[in-house]
């Protein structure tokens, strides 16, 4: 059997998705033995022993400022701010995409301004978001917002388009009007790409959380990541990039999850 047509079983599929991740375990637990061996003041590799302790100081010892479990603090801020920038970005692409992609009198306006907004850097206009909107929640919103916003468009724009001529038309020979066509046409045909869009965003809308929270925030996984950098401390700041990295995992799980469950007819066959 050639190499092209090898399919791993269930088993074999979970191992080589492991592992990666252990010999990526394997090779950070050698470093940091061997630097920890050399000085155990080293901070750059602490140990699995130190992040424990970083993990149990940080989620689950109040913080004698606060009184607040730190860790939980800011995933629950961070969280607040991703979910309110991914809906608003979410409902702002499909209202756009969809006007862009069915109607050609919007359309010409409306293309080439979401191309041109798509190649602006978002973090480059993180000061003018400040200027305009204030240090608060506002801000960091609005820069996932504006990050995300015309790249979702756009991808729902050409999902529009890509729609066969034939059964627009025969929507309009039953008597469709536009509206209609809208909701029972292109709308359901949206609604599952938005979702395999948002997935394929998710790590872009962290980048600008976390880089919003780095500049100006009072708490959060980014400014968290941040504050203790001037410490050197690697102890927190892998954990933290971990948890990141997981809340990331679940949330790109749900949206497959989400799609799945209410689209099937789009998944097509499961890998």
């Amino acid at each position: 059997m050639r190499f092209v047509n090898r399919q791993p079983g269930h088993g074999g599929r979970w191992l080589l998705a492991l592992l990666p991740l252990i010999l990526l375990l394997a090779a950070y637990a050698t470093g940091s033995a061997l630097r920890l061996a050399d000085n155990p003041e080293d901070k750059l590799l602490p140990s699995a022993a130190q992040m424990v302790e970083a993990i149990d100081r940080m989620a689950f010892t109040q913080d004698e400022r606060t009184g607040d479990y730190l860790l939980w603090a800011d995933t629950a801020a961070s969280l607040v701010r991703l979910g309110l920038g991914l809906g608003i970005a979410a409902l702002a692409g499909l209202c756009l995409g969809i006007a862009a992609g069915t109607f050609p009198l919007l359309r010409a306006p409306l293309s080439p301004l979401l191309t041109l907004l798509s190649m602006v850097p978002p973090v480059a206009i993180l000061p003018i978001l400040f200027i305009v909107f204030g240090l608060d929640e506002l801000s960091k919103v609005m820069l996932i917002v504006i990050g995300i916003t015309p790249v979702l468009a756009r991808d729902l724009e050409q999902r529009a388009r890509e729609i066969p001529r034939e059964v627009l038309v025969k929507a309009q020979t039953l008597g469709a009007n536009s509206w209609t066509l809208v909701l029972r046409v292109v709308l359901p045909q949206l609604l599952s790409r938005l979702l395999v869009s948002l997935r394929l965003m998710l790590g872009s809308a962290w980048l600008f959380l976390i880089c919003a929270e780095a500049i100006s925030a009072t708490s959060g996984l980014g400014y968290r990541i941040f504050l203790v950098r001037r410490y050197m401390a690697m102890d927190v700041i892998l954990p933290y990039v971990v948890w990141i990295t997981l809340l990331a995992w679940a949330s790109d799980h749900l949206l497959r999850r989400l799609n799945q469950w209410c689209f099937p007819w789009s998944v097509g066959e499961k890998p």
